[in-house]
């Protein structure tokens, strides 16, 4: 696999790392206006500030208590339609995404350039993103916001279910 492969497939192989990304872009949908862009924005340059860290070989504690803390944060959030200031929204899931970065970036293969392996895990994160942001969306447009409620809840126990297996 090349550089970008590896850094693609990187979040997409992690629930962990799933639920988050797809959490992020539908808590956005749901808070809605600037927060579209602004929350899933945060959370990538984040990510990539995140990454550089991993690559360094700097140690970050508590890295993975912060990747299963913003699952049962983003879940619990989004199950219970929390609205926050924006900024103060942008910044939780930027430290989050600083977790998630590192985490992507100790652990690139010795074989993966850092400008192309971080590329496919900004690229795959920024679909994940979507991913969200459409379920959110679609749940708006045909009124059933529920779902989405249910779904942060579902993402809440996910995030449950992961620190404790």
């Amino acid at each position: 696999m090349t550089g970008f492969a590896f850094g693609f497939s990187h979040p997409v192989h992690g629930a962990d790392h799933v639920l988050a990304m797809v959490a992020v872009g539908l808590w956005a949908a749901q808070r809605g206006g600037r927060a579209l862009w602004a929350v899933p924005g945060a959370f990538a340059a984040m990510m990539i500030a995140g990454g550089m860290l991993g690559f360094s070989g700097m140690a970050v504690p508590y890295t993975e208590q912060g990747i299963l803390m913003s699952v049962l944060v983003l879940g619990a959030l989004i199950a219970g339609a929390f609205e926050m200031p924006l900024a103060l929204g942008a910044g939780m899931v930027g430290v989050f995404a600083l977790c998630h970065g590192y985490a992507h970036g100790a652990e690139m293969p010795s074989a993966a350039g850092a400008v192309p392996y971080s590329l496919g895990f900004v690229m795959a994160t920024a679909l994940l993103h979507m991913v969200g942001m459409a379920m959110g969306v679609a749940l708006r447009k045909f009124s059933i916001e529920n779902v989405a409620r249910l779904t942060g809840g579902a993402i809440a126990l996910g995030g449950i279910y992961l620190g404790i297996s």
